[in-house]
């Protein structure tokens, strides 16, 4: 169990976006509804999901948080890139406020957010740079980090993005999970998502891409990026959700448990807050 070592509660925001995708991917609410349940019996930690991607009331959601935790569509719906928000969001990264993003929450728009969030995590998606294929990713070693305690080398299909852009020279970034895409993955033409010189000789080299990292900035604040996430069904996943529990106890400056974070995700749970999609029955 998780413990604090000043005795303050840690306070966790989730922000989930609205509706997205088909049934059962990009299930924002779903999903950190889901996490919310899982990080239910760590000690020192309390947490609150505002679905619709941002609080009626930023500013007292946003009081003495511990962390937030972006699981939304990116680009020009990015919740933190709209309106006057960036400014809000700036503040909160100035004072050490930790940041999980996950999956398309790393796609900022063309025009504002990329270098925010090389800022605040260590990387970024980027157009004509990085690319969204679906493959199965396969996990053969895990580096020694908080956030792989309990974490077994696994592999898993996802919409794992890669070649992201890494701030210079990777500093602060720790990169914790990494594989080696298949050549499949260059199958589509060249585009802003699909492929580009740079991405296709990187993978003809057969090198590994980072899908998950940590980032610690010169200010203390702590960011976790996680490109998986795509496919609702993978949070049942034990190793793959387990990873972002740890993640986010991490990012909230929370002990790690020894063996991770440990949960149990049964069908219901699972199914359980389904955003009602067209076709879906729901």
């Amino acid at each position: 169990m998780a413990q604090l070592g000043d005795g303050a509660e840690k306070r966790i925001v989730f922000l989930a976006g609205p509706p997205s995708h088909g049934p059962r991917e990009h299930e924002h609410r779903a999903g950190c509804l889901l996490l919310q349940a899982c990080l239910a019996g760590v000690r020192g930690l309390s947490s609150i999901v505002y679905s619709n991607g941002w609080p009626d009331d930023p500013h007292r959601a946003f009081t003495n948080v511990a962390a937030i935790v972006v699981y939304a569509d990116g680009e020009s719906n990015h919740p933190f890139f709209q309106g006057h928000r960036l400014s809000l969001v700036a503040e909160l990264m100035h004072r050490g406020v930790g940041l999980v993003c996950l999956h398309y929450a790393l796609v900022p728009p063309p025009d504002v957010g990329r270098e925010q969030l090389l800022e605040w995590i260590g990387a970024s998606y980027e157009a004509h740079w990085s690319v969204n294929p679906v493959w199965e990713a396969d996990f053969k070693v895990l580096p020694r980090h908080p956030i792989t305690r309990g974490v077994r080398p696994f592999r898993i299909r996802d919409e794992w993005y890669f070649h992201m852009r890494f701030r210079e020279g990777m500093r602060g970034v720790t990169p914790i999970l990494s594989a080696v895409p298949p050549l499949s993955t260059m199958d589509r033409p060249d585009g802003p998502h699909t492929g580009n010189p740079a991405v296709r000789e990187a993978v003809r080299r057969r090198d590994p891409q980072h899908v998950a990292w940590a980032y610690e900035r010169p200010n203390g604040g702590r960011g976790f990026g996680f490109t998986g996430g795509h496919f609702h069904d993978n949070w049942a996943h034990d190793d793959f959700r387990k990873l972002v529990l740890n993640a986010i106890l991490w990012v909230a400056r929370l002990e790690v448990p020894e063996q991770g974070v440990e949960s149990h995700v049964a069908r219901t749970l699972l199914n359980a807050n389904l955003d009602p999609k067209p076709h879906t029955g729901q």
